[in-house]
């Protein structure tokens, strides 16, 4: 499966846009195994962290445009829903919908798979934020950044809408 790692840096833009996008895999690893014999919560977040890493690059926001730029891109809200247990050495798939953008945020789904089995294991909501860090603030990027993040959005706006987008978390009696 090509996924957007396989897309040399200079084609990204000359390259029709994945739709989903699909991330690099990874494998559940021994020290991600809790008490339960399955994987612990934080190691959701931390392989969600990596795959959203490769679609932030995707989108422009690479660590070269973060030095040239001094900015970076901060987590402003996240949500992860358990959907079913992976294992020890399980192998795992990640795929990525941007659903909404503007100067300043990308909000972003992203879900996880069990390669193999292709049950839906996990998924993750976020709100990125681009921060201007010699102040440390929210600042909007570049118009040129806001544009080809705009057509990723509009390309994925073609997809479903996840099924849980905007998700509140309650106990409903």
């Amino acid at each position: 499966m090509t996924t957007l790692l396989d897309i040399p840096k200079s084609e990204i833009r000359a390259t029709p846009i994945p739709t989903p996008a699909n991330l690099p895999g990874a494998v559940v690893k021994p020290e991600w195994i809790d008490h339960n014999g399955h994987m612990n919560l934080a190691y959701y977040l931390l392989a969600f962290d990596q795959a959203s890493d490769v679609l932030t690059d995707y989108l422009g926001l690479t660590p070269e445009y973060k030095a040239r730029t001094n900015s970076a891109t901060f987590v402003g809200d996240i949500h992860i829903t358990y959907r079913q247990e992976v294992l020890e050495g399980d192998p795992l798939r990640f795929t990525a919908q941007v659903i909404q953008c503007d100067a300043k945020r990308v909000h972003f789904w992203l879900e996880m798979f069990h390669e193999t089995d292709g049950y839906l294991a996990a998924t993750a909501e976020f709100i990125s934020l681009h921060i201007d860090m010699s102040v440390r603030k929210v600042a909007p990027m570049p118009d040129d950044l806001q544009d080809w993040i705009r057509q990723v959005r509009d390309a994925h706006a073609a997809l479903p809408t996840p099924k849980d987008l905007g998700r509140v978390i309650k106990v409903t009696p």
